[in-house]
């Protein structure tokens, strides 16, 4: 996927006004948030449960290498092979090679975040392979030609107008109204598909050392026929997604639902060992997991390692102010909202994606609803702090936060200057003490007003009060 994060102003600026994203976030939010905060209350162990979730995470990441060794080993006794993609430009030619070799012509894949970090699709459609989607959201987006805009739910900036527009000029008429109506549409497109597939994609949720066993987990039936109807199953998945057993699955099943859609738990919940096995009804012949570092093992042992413990939940940007207002396309990339805005820096690199880190408000709502309990805040300042050590703060922040030390520096100095502030910014309040305008922030001034001061510092209140 091309990164256009360097556009990150000026996609705000459109998403910000676009009113079809805006009710399509707004709609979707409210289940995600309010769902989740039902379910936690009425977990009384669920904070009991995050902690272990973290113990186990960085258990895991302290011995990676004993685990994945381990996982290939199981993986290899169950007659499936583990291949081992150092980069983006790996993953796509190791399975690109799979469908040479066994002559395929149409792919079916499941919803993974981690193909369209490597472009897949890209390249094995370059090849002259049919590429289907298969997950409702992202056969949506598949037919706008548009990339995911989150990672549970890609086509969440979609109105149901606007994919029932889609639907009509690739399936023909009449166009379907409701919900049920486009469900079935998809239904009866894709059916046929899975039959056709010589090859299906998925992702993998958690790989299970201890069996070699991938684990799938959704709301829909196509990651079963995808991985079930194809000859040859293709697992793409990051190197971090290891669990020891499959007592830890149940753990992190107790989390994933609750905190990412406000379920108890998803529809289907799919454990995938090895290719079929003689007497075996069904399944795919070859059986493969690629394993894809792309930047991942240099977070090992560094400030940035906690954000191994992500299990793409989404949680993170359900609750995010800035998310919920833009969308994740303005963020540019594979991975949006408070948790893209520490991958993308770190994958794709700093000077490209200078704003992500700067856009957040750093209000820790991220932080406080993460199931494995990631710091994404403290993430944040050390990407600016690393930012600003690299010399890629704009000269004028540069030097206005170089007055702002000057003068905080000075206690005299610094109230003598608040004063003022809160008195002249309240006179331009006027009446209704608001602010239309403010200088030096006229982008953030331009979609709201700022209430004014009431003319007092805090300081003089606080004395105030204590007379009082």
């Amino acid at each position: 996927m091309k990164v256009s994060s360097p556009q990150f102003k000026a996609k705000v600026v459109t998403a910000l006004a676009d009113p079809h994203l805006r009710d399509a976030l707004g709609q979707s939010r409210k289940g995600f948030v309010n769902g989740r905060g039902a379910l936690v209350a009425g977990l009384p162990e669920f904070e009991q449960l995050r902690d272990q979730a973290r113990d186990v995470k960085n258990h895991v990441l302290a011995h990676l290498d004993y685990y994945l060794e381990r996982f290939e080993a199981q993986v290899t006794a169950a007659g499936g092979q583990v291949h081992w993609a150092a980069d983006a430009g790996d993953a796509p030619q190791v399975i690109l090679g799979f469908c040479q070799r066994g002559g395929a012509r149409t792919i079916t894949k499941g919803k993974s975040m981690v193909s369209e970090e490597v472009g897949l699709n890209e390249t094995l459609e370059a090849e002259g392979y049919q590429v289907i989607e298969t997950d409702l959201g992202e056969y949506i987006i598949q037919l706008a030609d548009e990339p995911p805009s989150h990672i549970i739910a890609p086509a969440i900036h979609k109105t149901r107008a606007q994919v029932a527009e889609l639907f009509e000029a690739a399936h023909g008429g009449p166009r379907k109204t409701t919900v049920g109506e486009l469900v079935t549409e998809a239904r009866l497109v894709l059916r046929d598909k899975y039959f056709k597939a010589d090859v299906g994609i998925t992702g993998g949720n958690y790989l299970v050392a201890e069996t070699g066993s991938s684990v799938i987990v959704t709301n829909e039936g196509n990651g079963d026929l995808t991985q079930t109807l194809a000859r040859v199953h293709v697992v793409t998945s990051g190197i971090e997604r290891i669990v020891p057993s499959l007592e830890d699955v149940s753990l992190f099943q107790r989390l994933l639902a609750r905190s990412g859609t406000g379920q108890e738990t998803e529809t289907y919940t799919t454990f995938s060992t090895g290719p079929r096995r003689p007497g075996d009804p069904d399944g795919p012949d070859e059986y493969h997991v690629v394993l894809v570092d792309n930047g991942r093992s240099k977070m090992l042992g560094g400030k940035f390692q906690d954000m191994l413990r992500c299990i793409r939940c989404g949680a993170c940007m359900n609750h995010c102010p800035v998310y919920g207002a833009v969308g994740g396309h303005a963020y540019g990339w594979v991975y949006p909202g408070p948790m893209g805005s520490v991958l993308t820096p770190l994958f794709v690199g700093l000077d490209s994606t200078y704003d992500l880190p700067n856009a957040c408000t750093l209000n820790g709502r991220c932080q406080t609803v993460c199931p494995v309990r990631i710091p994404l805040p403290e993430l944040l300042r050390e990407l600016r702090h690393r930012q600003s050590q690299a010399g890629l703060r704009p000269r004028a922040e540069t030097r206005a936060l170089q007055a702002w030390r000057f003068v905080a520096e000075r206690p005299r100095l610094y109230r003598a200057a608040n004063r003022l502030a809160a008195r002249a910014l309240k006179a331009a309040g006027g009446s209704q003490g608001r602010l239309a305008r403010l200088p030096f922030g006229e982008a953030w001034s331009g979609l709201r007003d700022l209430p004014a001061p009431e003319g007092q510092t805090f300081i003089e209140m606080w004395h105030a009060q204590k007379r009082r």
